[in-house]
């Protein structure tokens, strides 16, 4: 076996989310490797940053605007892939998300707390909304694009779940649990369709500083961490954030045939802190 990942050049992979913070990095990973793709995602700009990534890497790259909870939706992209790049070989669910309806201003109750504040206050509706976006948009993706790998009896599918996943973070109980249910789906999908020859795994990414969470981690004006973001590195091994870019070599690890015996597990890439008890 050549120990490369040249084995992926030319191959057509659908990814959802593809154009956010975290999926980008993927984009343009897979793009890199001369993966054909096609982008999901509910941005009205995608067929313009699709064009965008094939004329800088020289690879075919369509942006579809489309909801991974829109069944309809998402079998008219599968029909626009097969009629411009092909038969699916790859997917990978990165789409999800949070909703502050689902989101506890405390980290700990204690007795003089507002109840509001606190898990008694959540609005099952944000519930309802983190699980349809992380965890049915990944179920509803992975039925509709892994057809063309059953019916060639090859293909690959990686998810994109979280540390939450693993070990749970105050005040977000809706999005870890999500995750952790896309870890399970992972794995049970992993072993339903192995005779089928489908790989499925999953990526738990840990702390990264992005755009999106720059403000919640530090300080705007002096650019110093916050109490949360001084704690995370302090559990982090490395004591560093991630950047999204960490984790392409492990995407196209888990996708190439260098991996073609494993199936069924969620790699952390989190700088070690999965391994820290704290002291």
């Amino acid at each position: 076996m050549e120990m490369s990942f040249e084995d992926l050049r030319g191959r057509n992979c659908v990814i959802t989310g593809g154009f956010g913070v975290i999926g980008m990095a993927l984009t343009r990973g897979l793009a890199q490797a001369g993966v054909n793709l096609a982008v999901i995602s509910r941005s009205h700009d995608n067929p313009a940053k699709g064009q965008a990534i094939a004329e800088e890497f020289g690879v075919k790259c369509i942006g579809i605007s489309a909801s991974t909870l829109d069944p309809e939706a998402l079998e008219k992209a599968l029909e626009t892939i097969h009629e411009k790049l092909g038969k699916v070989d790859i997917l990978i669910n990165c789409a999800g998300g949070n909703s502050p309806k689902a989101t506890c201003k405390v980290e700990q109750m204690s007795c003089g707390d507002d109840l509001a504040d606190t898990f008694y206050g959540l609005d099952l509706s944000g519930f309802d909304q983190v699980f349809d976006l992380n965890f049915k948009g990944t179920l509803l993706a992975t039925k509709i694009f892994t057809k063309d790998m059953v019916a060639s009896g090859k293909g690959n599918v990686l998810n994109i779940s979280s540390m939450n996943s693993i070990r749970p973070l105050t005040k977000i109980p809706a999005y870890s649990a999500a995750k952790g249910a896309i870890n399970n789906f992972t794995q049970w999908f992993a072993v339903h369709v192995a005779q089928m020859g489908i790989r499925c795994n999953a990526i738990a990414p840990g702390f990264f500083l992005t755009d999106q969470n720059r403000f919640l981690l530090t300080d705007e004006q002096t650019g110093e961490l916050k109490p949360r973001g001084r704690k995370i590195i302090a559990n982090t091994p490395t004591h560093k954030f991630g950047v999204p870019e960490d984790l392409v070599g492990t995407m196209l690890y888990l996708l190439s045939d260098i991996s073609s015996f494993v199936t069924g597990v969620i790699i952390p890439v989190d700088g070690g802190y999965s391994a820290f008890g704290g002291v």
